[in-house]
C-alpha cells in the first residue's frame, strides 16, 4: 500500500503540508484553524483539569468559581500549568513531538488505570447497588484487554 505525504511529521509545517493531498492550497489555512481552536480549547482543560485533580488529591478547595484568595494553591496549580506549556514552547521543545510521546504515555497508563476502574467499579463496599452490570463488566473487561493488548504489542514492536 503506497503512503501519500510525508510520514515523519516533527514540525507544525510539516504537518500542515501533509494536508495537501487532501486539501489542497487551503491545507494551511486548515491546519491553522484546527490547531487555534484545539489550543483554545486544550489550554484550559488541561491546565484546568491539573488543578482540579491535584487540589482532590490533597483535599484543597478548588473551583473556578471561589476567589483566589479562597483557592489559593488551586489556583498556583492552574497558573503553573500554563506557566509550564509556556516554558515549553521557549525552550522550543516540539509541539509535534510533546503531542507525541504524551499520546504514547496515556496508552500506556490506560490499562492499568482501567483495571483499577473496573475492580472499583465492582467494589460492593465502595460502590453499594451501583456496581458495574453485565454489560458494563463486559464491555469495561473487552476495552481493558484490548488496551492491554496495544500496550504489549507496542513494546513488542519497539524492541
Amino acid at each position: 500500500m503506497a503512503r501519500a505525504g510525508p510520514v515523519d511529521i516533527q514540525s507544525s509545517r510539516e504537518a500542515a503540508e501533509a494536508l495537501r493531498p487532501l486539501a489542497g492550497d487551503a491545507a494551511y489555512l486548515l491546519f491553522a484553524l484546527g490547531l487555534v481552536g484545539t489550543g483554545l480549547l486544550a489550554i484550559p482543560v488541561l491546565a484546568g483539569s491539573a488543578s482540579f485533580a491535584v487540589a482532590e488529591v490533597f483535599g484543597w478547595p478548588s473551583g473556578l468559581d471561589l476567589r483566589p484568595r479562597h483557592a489559593r494553591r488551586f489556583y498556583l496549580v492552574l497558573g503553573g500549568a500554563i506557566e509550564a506549556g509556556t516554558l515549553f514552547d521557549l525552550l522550543r521543545i516540539g509541539a509535534v513531538r510533546m503531542l507525541f510521546l504524551s499520546a504514547v504515555l496515556n496508552g500506556l497508563l490506560a490499562p492499568p488505570l482501567l483495571v483499577l476502574v473496573m475492580l472499583v467499579g465492582n467494589n460492593r463496599k465502595i460502590m453499594g447497588a451501583c456496581v458495574n452490570g453485565v454489560w458494563l463488566n463486559v464491555f469495561g473487561w473487552g476495552a481493558t484487554a484490548v488496551m492491554t493488548v496495544a500496550m504489549l504489542l507496542f513494546f513488542w514492536t519497539s524492541l
